[in-house]
């Protein structure tokens, strides 16, 4: 009787309650909750659930399509053919303002006309029981309507490729075109004009809008680079390539940087003429993004300027990787480097140049070692991401990163992280912790694995100490991943490539392999997101006993030779691997790796 009392009560409720999904407490408040809305249009129960108590939108409504007999949008957005979004694309396109202000305000979205039905209009949405809906589908004259539901991650990616989010500060620096700056002045540099200028110029805007694109665009840094005649230039590096964003016109470039030092912490706008590091946090799309920006003094042709360029490194953690499987590691790479970092002591050096994800690496790293039972210790100079688990140790100008790295010795650790082996002070130190019984993670600059070895060495750490304090190296690059919704198979593998990278025809005619093309989906690049290869040397007896034997310099060739016999791919072989898996291209490959 109960039931059937809470049936008619509420039918979503009912549902929700039987499938065991909500429980009773929760219902009762829930529906206390619906009966003193005082919403303008009253929320049915699954929105308040998901609004008021935290419950996944997905999960209710996917149950709530279930309960009103909407058919699921049976594909994710990769699997979204790119003329399809070319379509809905054009569809909202042609919408009047208004008409697109209430589908992004509701969520829902023109997807296709039905094959069979050729008047019928399929709308997606990711609450198909919204009674707006009507309306949209009026709006875009549709005769006949149905309705799928859309998982609300689906729909934020297809939206957002449809109607990007508006930039509002690039917007209010549009409407506040007309106030370019155009200053002449000696060299005597008059602060308080410039000041006067900024204020009533759009450069703020500017600024913060760059800062919210590159986040949106998911770019990895934004740079200003000054350019004689008074403009700026400001480009974003997007999956490791540098693009063109922006030109800022008839705008001191002194103006442009003093604005971005305004807006960044730990940096004088008055200090012209030495580098400079600051630090900027903003909230944008509802999440914490941290920037770490550089600033350096730079030669320019006009000598009365004072030019200095601007760099700014985007710290997202939604992009902290913590599962191994999707940095790229696989065959003997992945299982030395479990090996590795599975020992109670030793090494584990990263290396390659700046930029090739080495700290993700590492971090990553970490996050299968870190435990409650452990103390883990972090020495890095910028700290780039927040660990958790970890204690990160604070570099400032009263304890600078040597003198960091020297007092961790005394802090108990178990597990230490050193962000760089800049020199023979920080290397001795790091080799010292891993060969005192603690697990140490570092980083280095060099081209490849067997070349560390040989870097150590000429640092002047002792060979018995390389040879038996190491676990492993990794040699690592990023190389781009070819966008799965347009990436083209080729029939023959081109006679060029196969000389040039003295490959074995017969080998490849099993595997498929693609080249780019380009679409909607990766803005017409070929290439969406980065995937890492990897060269490991770990250090096994073979490779210990050729270090220890080592006379006045390391034999490189030796050590390379051992580790591939010992089963490890060179960069080059790895990234030929990704190739034959059909994730990147033979010219992404050529470009990021040298020849062997």
């Amino acid at each position: 009787m109960i039931e059937t009392n809470l049936e008619m009560t509420d039918k979503i409720g009912y549902f929700l309650f039987k499938k065991g999904i909500i429980d009773g407490v929760t219902l009762e408040k829930a529906l206390h909750a619906k009966n003193n809305d005082k919403s303008k249009i009253k929320r049915n129960l699954a929105q308040i659930l998901v609004q008021e108590f935290g419950y996944d939108h997905d999960q209710i409504f996917r149950e709530v399509a279930i309960l009103y007999a909407f058919r699921e949008l049976d594909v994710t957005y990769e699997e979204i053919p790119p003329q399809k979004i070319n379509a809905i694309k054009q569809l909202v396109t042609n919408s009047p303002d208004s008409l697109k202000q209430q589908m992004l305000e509701h969520k829902v979205l023109p997807f296709m006309y039905d094959e069979r039905i050729k008047d019928k209009l399929i709308l997606i949405a990711v609450d198909p029981t919204d009674r707006n809906i009507p309306k949209i589908a009026f709006g875009l004259y549709a005769k006949k309507y149905e309705v799928l539901f859309i998982r609300k991650k689906d729909y934020e990616k297809l939206v957002n490729t449809i109607i990007p989010p508006e930039n509002v500060f690039l917007k209010m620096m549009e409407e506040a075109e007309g106030t370019e700056m155009h200053i002449e002045r000696d060299e005597s540099f008059d602060e308080d004009a410039l000041d006067a200028e900024i204020n009533k110029s759009a450069l703020i805007n500017l600024v913060e809008g760059a800062l919210v694109e590159g986040v949106r665009k998911g770019a990895s840094d934004i740079h200003f680079v000054p350019k004689p005649g008074n403009r700026t230039e400001i480009l974003i590096r997007i999956d490791g390539n540098l693009q063109p964003w922006h030109i800022q016109d008839g705008t001191l470039p002194e103006a442009v940087v003093a604005v971005v030092k305004d807006r960044s912490k730990g940096m004088d706008r008055f200090e012209r003429e030495m580098a400079q590091d600051g630090f900027i946090q903003r909230e944008i799309d509802n999440q914490l993004i941290r920037f770490r920006v550089s600033v350096l003094p730079t030669v320019g042709t006009e000598l009365k300027n004072k030019f200095e360029s601007v760099v700014i490194r985007i710290l997202d953690d939604r992009k902290v990787i913590k599962d191994l499987d999707k940095l790229g590691l696989s065959g003997y790479s992945r299982k030395a480097f479990d090996k590795a970092i599975k020992q109670p002591q030793g090494m584990v050096i990263l290396t390659g140049p700046t930029g090739s994800g080495k700290s993700t690496t590492l971090v990553a790293a970490l996050h299968q070692v870190i435990d409650p039972t452990v103390n883990v210790l972090t020495v890095e100079d910028p700290v780039e991401y927040v660990i958790n688990g970890a204690r990160q140790l604070k570099i400032g100008y009263k304890m600078g990163f040597e003198q960091a790295i020297r007092s961790i010795l005394r802090h108990d650790p178990d597990i230490v992280l050193v962000g760089e082996m800049r020199d023979k002070e920080t290397a001795e130190v790091a080799i010292k912790l891993a060969n005192t019984g603690h697990l140490t993670f570092s980083t280095l600059h060099t081209n490849d694995a067997p070349s560390a070895v040989a870097r150590l060495y000429k640092m002047g750490i002792e060979p018995f100490l390389i040879a038996y304090a190491i676990n492993i190296i990794v040699a690592q690059r990023l190389i781009r991943r070819l966008c799965d919704s347009c990436k083209k198979k080729i029939n023959k593998i081109d006679d060029a490539l196969v000389e040039h990278l003295n490959l074995k025809e017969d080998e490849w005619k099993s595997h498929p392999v693609y080249e780019a093309k380009g679409c909607v989906k990766c803005n017409n690049t070929g290439y969406k997101g980065r995937i890492a290869i990897h060269e490991a040397l770990y250090f096994t007896k073979e490779i210990r006993q050729i270090i220890v034997r080592s006379g006045i310099e390391v034999d490189e060739e030796k050590i390379r030779a051992q580790a591939k016999a010992d089963g490890s791919l060179t960069l080059r072989d790895s990234g030929l691997e990704k190739v034959r898996l059909g994730i990147t291209s033979f010219e992404e490959v050529i470009a990021g790796t040298s020849d062997e």
